[in-house]
């Protein structure tokens, strides 16, 4: 098995991809993140995701990467491609209500823990590793984890994971704006911009904005 050293939390490029290699060997891999952590409404959505090597190179071929790093436009095709490819994939919501209630980060990792139990029951067998973006160990997996920053940067199957939680995201604070359209959500997806400020100061906050993050994020910026 692997040590803490060789599965470093912060790696090059290229040491990712020869652990990579070496973890693939042992089984399955899933690879996990969210999207939606710093926005000031909506949900948080992880997703995660189970590549085959078939599946991974032809991702890799449309540019794969980070979510954050492509086009809503690529997005979409690169999620449709895994729909046709019939990509094992999962999501699950944290709602706003859990993220007031227990804090974005503990709301994230509930909701990354749902949805790799969800692949994993997919799996003729059980993962060898759970790849996760971040600097926290998911809890109440039984699976060996790889806790990586910038993983959906380095790992394709955390990039594609990256991929499947930004366009649902984004999906879903879509619906939200024909809801609540004084906020424009369909635009700025529910993050702080100055329009969306101005919106809350206009408007108050909706009963989907997190008030845990609108207090603070509003006192400063009425200063």
């Amino acid at each position: 098995m692997f040590d803490d050293i060789f599965l470093s939390s912060r790696c090059e490029p290229d040491e990712a991809r020869e652990n990579l290699r070496a973890i693939k060997k042992l089984g399955p891999i899933i690879g996990t993140d969210e999207a939606g952590r710093g926005s000031l409404a909506g949900p948080v959505v992880a997703a995660a995701v189970y590549l085959t090597d078939e599946q991974e190179e032809k991702l890799l071929a449309m540019n794969l990467r980070d979510s954050k790093l492509i086009s809503p436009g690529r997005r979409e095709r690169i999620f449709q491609t895994m729909k046709e490819m019939n990509v094992l994939w999962r999501a699950y919501p944290g709602s706003v209500e859990l993220i007031d209630r227990v804090n974005i980060l503990q709301a994230s990792l509930y909701s990354m823990r749902n949805c790799v139990e969800r692949v994993a029951k997919k799996l003729s067998k059980p993962p060898a590793f759970v790849i996760a973006d971040g600097n926290q160990r998911i809890p109440g997996i039984n699976y060996d984890q790889w806790i990586l920053i910038k993983a959906d940067k380095l790992i394709p199957v955390v990039s594609a994971a990256s991929i499947v939680a930004k366009v649902l995201r984004d999906r879903i604070m879509t619906i939200l704006s024909s809801r609540y359209p004084q906020y424009n959500f369909a635009k700025h997806k529910g993050y702080g911009t100055k329009f969306h400020m101005q919106a809350i100061q206009d408007f108050g906050i909706s009963e989907i904005h997190r008030r845990s993050f609108c207090r603070g994020v509003m006192s400063k910026w009425q200063e």
